[in-house]
């Protein structure tokens, strides 16, 4: 504060600081698109597998209740009356 009871302004910062700040912000950002491009990339990549994984899963299960004897699809026996009720 002066005699005059002013507030005084704080000493503005050279030019380089600014573009040192932005150049550092510019960067951060970049990384930032660089890291968010890889992970997309490798979700891109995996998910194929992922895919043939689980059809791999759905067949294999299928197989072995198969082999059991054990049917998932449609309901069988005395308990199943048909659509429309008891004939």
């Amino acid at each position: 504060m002066t005699l005059d009871g002013e507030f005084v302004s704080p000493p503005k910062p050279p030019l380089l600081t600014k573009l040192m700040f932005w150049a550092i912000v510019i960067a951060v950002l970049g990384a930032a698109v660089v890291i968010a491009a890889l992970a997309l990339w490798l979700a891109i990549i995996v998910l194929p597998v992922v895919i043939a994984a689980a059809l791999l899963a759905y067949a294999l299960w299928r197989y072995r209740l198969w082999r059991a004897g054990i049917s998932v699809g449609r309901a069988v026996g005395p308990r199943f009356r048909g659509r429309f009720g008891p004939r």
